[in-house]
């Protein structure tokens, strides 16, 4: 097989994954969903992580590192809009709760739309693009976009999290209160 086969393979398959993520993403957002115990918990450990990689970076450049802060901070922000616009139900079937669903098709589109910029204008990276220092395709604007999503869906499972326990009795405060006179 050729380089040149291997090379539209490759881009075909990629392509392909993000698709279906996408299409699963924007499917997630609209609609009823029953709460899950292990989804919320996956967002808020792998996002802060990300970030933390990402801010590890981004420290190197002091602009950069506020474009991921300034994404993060409109994240939280955005992550407490969407739980007030959510709606939660507990049935005997179990927890729902049903996301907004201008807010999440409109930072799913976001995304795509940043991941369409930056196949259009980079391409997929090249072989010898493995040979670039950690961080040098890390732009201010995609920066601000990770950072707007991780805060989000962080504080969004947190959300998630805080509701289940105080559904199903299992919150802090609530123990705590029920004693107090």
């Amino acid at each position: 097989m050729t380089a040149s086969v291997q090379h539209a393979l490759v881009t075909i398959a990629i392509l392909a994954l993000i698709a279906w993520r996408m299409h699963a993403r924007v499917r997630r957002m609209i609609g009823r969903q029953r709460l899950s115990r292990v989804r919320p918990w996956i967002s808020i450990v792998v996002f802060p992580l990300l970030v933390a990689m990402l801010a590890f970076t981004a420290l190197r450049q002091h602009s950069l590192a506020m474009y991921l802060a300034s994404g993060i901070i409109v994240g939280v922000g955005l992550g407490v809009l969407g739980l007030r616009l959510t709606r939660f139900e507990t049935t005997t079937e179990g927890l729902y709760y049903t996301p907004s669903a201008h807010l999440g098709v409109a930072l799913s589109a976001l995304l795509l739309c940043r991941i369409a910029y930056r196949f259009a204008v980079g391409g997929l990276p090249d072989s010898g693009a493995a040979s670039a220092p950690p961080g040098a395709s890390l732009t201010p604007l995609t920066l601000l976009l990770i950072g707007t999503l991780a805060g989000y869906y962080t504080t969004y499972a947190l959300g998630l999290v805080r509701w289940s326990w105080r559904s199903r009795g299992l919150a802090p405060s609530a123990a705590s209160d029920s004693g107090a006179v």
